[in-house]
């Protein structure tokens, strides 16, 4: 594990550097695993509304039975 100080801009500088190396699909990706992970975040007063809008369910293969 390695330790570094620095500045919050400069913290983020460099993420968004790294982030920018990244090819479309691998940034595409990381967007859906970020996406993925905020789902597992507690949410307080969360109200399950019926919406018009478009929605991306992200769901585990873990539990699925596939192919049938």
């Amino acid at each position: 594990m390695e330790i570094k100080f620095q500045t919050k801009e400069e913290n983020n500088r460099e993420q968004l550097e790294n982030f920018l190396k990244l090819s479309g699909a691998e940034r595409l990706y990381s967007f859906l695993r970020l996406s993925e992970r905020l789902s597992y975040f507690p949410v307080k007063n969360y109200k399950n509304k019926k919406s018009k809008n478009f929605v991306i369910e992200i769901k585990s293969t873990k539990n699925a039975n596939l192919g049938k």
